[in-house]
Order: structure tokens, then sequence, then C-alpha cells
């Protein structure tokens, strides 16, 4: 039973290497900065993991947050390495001009239409052309030590609706048009390592004390309590982050303030490529 209005926001990367990690996301995939934001100290809810130095974060995307799921890049000064697991899957993202721009860029393509990007992280690319009505990113995967207990977690507790389901997956969602989250039962333990990403969600103010309440009752992990975190000369936004039970992070941060945040600041593009072009670190 769906208990949450939600909606899908974005994923969140760690990324070792920002040049050659944004040659890729808009020159290979095509994405968009959206917005850019410089930070001196790490954050609160660990957005760029358990780091507490100097951080940069890249929203990229096909359009504007509001109606489409984004990536969130982050960057931590100084460290250009993450140990990988085998917790993400891949991205799926639609559209034969990727496949095109790939080989202008001299991007290697991997088997079945697949590209890596800096990191290890993978995106599956459909050969057909870009939608326009509707976003290009059609879901997330990742990986499942035990398909029922995540169907149970983020179905039966959370209220995502299941769109699709097979023996070995599930795409869950809260919005047929939104991109979905696919769990595949990899018949083994998940191992985040230390390049462990984390899924977002929005959902009205008021419900996040749903989400609270639920997970405190069936026993679940709150990795981070309902916290309100700043960005300079923007809005104010209130999180809690869970993790499901193969620990992967899960952030729900209130609508109302998340719209506001997250509206276009194009011209902060100018700021990344500068922040890109004295980085000695």
């Amino acid at each position: 039973m769906t208990f949450i209005n939600g909606r899908a926001l974005h994923y969140v990367f760690k990324i070792p290497d920002r040049k050659e990690t944004m040659r890729f996301y808009r020159e290979v995939l095509g994405m968009k900065v959206l917005r850019h934001e410089e930070f001196s100290e790490g954050c609160e809810a660990t957005c760029n993991g358990p780091y507490a130095g100097r951080w940069s974060k890249t929203m990229v995307g096909y359009g504007p947050e509001d109606n489409h799921f984004v990536v969130e890049l982050t960057y931590n000064y100084g460290i250009h390495s993450y140990e990988k697991g085998n917790d993400f899957i891949s991205m799926t993202v639609r559209g034969s001009e990727i496949l095109e721009r790939a080989k202008t860029q001299n991007w290697p393509l991997l088997n079945g239409n697949t590209l890596e990007a800096p990191g290890g992280y993978k995106f599956q690319v459909v050969d057909q052309p870009q939608p326009t009505d509707r976003d290009p990113v059609e879901k997330v995967t990742l990986a499942s030590s035990n398909l029922a207990k995540s169907i149970e977690y983020w179905n039966g507790i959370l209220g995502l609706k299941i769109f699709k389901q097979t023996d070995k997956s599930v795409e869950v969602g809260f919005n047929k048009v939104e991109a979905k989250l696919e769990l595949q039962d990899i018949g083994a333990p998940v191992n985040r390592a230390k390049a462990y990403g984390r899924i977002a969600f929005s959902c009205p103010h008021d419900q996040q004390e749903v989400i609270d309440k639920k997970i405190k009752e069936t026993g679940q992990t709150i990795l981070t309590p309902l916290i309100s975190l700043d960005t300079p000369g923007k809005a104010t936004v209130r999180v809690i982050i869970l993790a499901d039970p193969d620990g992967h992070e899960i952030c729900f941060v209130d609508d109302e303030n998340y719209r506001s945040l997250s509206q276009p600041d194009y011209g902060s593009e100018r700021i990344l490529n500068r922040q890109m072009q004295i980085d000695k670190s």
C-alpha cells in the first residue's frame, strides 16, 4: 500500500576524476550541468560520503530536476579513487545519439551497448531515439542479496509500487512516468565498498514523519535522523537518510523546499569549469 506521495529525484555518485567525468556526462551522454555548488567542509548527512574536507556537488541531467531524474556527482578534493563494490549495476538511458557521440569521442563501447563512466559506473544505452516527451533516464539497477526482502522493504514498508517483476528482479517506483529503481538478485552478499552511492526521492514535508515512524516501527535502519541542511544562498531542506536490508542508502527530502533548491542555475557551470581548471589537489 502506497502511503507516501513520492517523487524520484537522482542518484549520487562519488567521482574520482572530475574533468574526465564531466567530459563523459556532457560530451558522451549529452547531459547538461543544471547546477554546481562548492563546499568547504563535509555534509552533515554525508552526501559526499564519510569525508570531512572540501568537496563539490554537480547536478547533471537532460532537463530540470522538477521533471527529470538526474545525477548528482560528488567530488572530494584530494581523493581520486574509490574501491568499487557490486552494489551498483547500471543506469539505463534511452538514446541512439549517445552511441553516436561515444563513437565520435572515442569512448569505449562495451558489450550490449554499455558505457563505463570514470570510476567504473556502467550505463546501459537503449538504441532508440532519445524521447522528447519524457525523461530519457529509465531506471537505476542496484544489487539485491535477497529479492523477497528487498520487495518487502521497498514495496511493503516504503510503499513504492511494483511496475515489473520476474524471478530475479523487480522494478519499483512512485509514478509510472518517472525513472524506476530496479533491484536485481545477484545470489550473493552485496558489497558497497567505498564507492557506494545513494538514491534520492522527495515527499511532502509532513510525510517525512510518516517515513520516520514506519521505519522505527519495523526495526529498519535510519542512517541520519530528520535533519535540516543549508546550501549557501539557497533553500534549506529537511532530509532523512535510510538504509535498505542490503545497505543501499536512501534519501527522502521534503518536496516543497527541494523544488526551490533544485531550480536550474546554468550560470554555475562557469564556476565548475573554473574550479576544474585551478584544481591542483
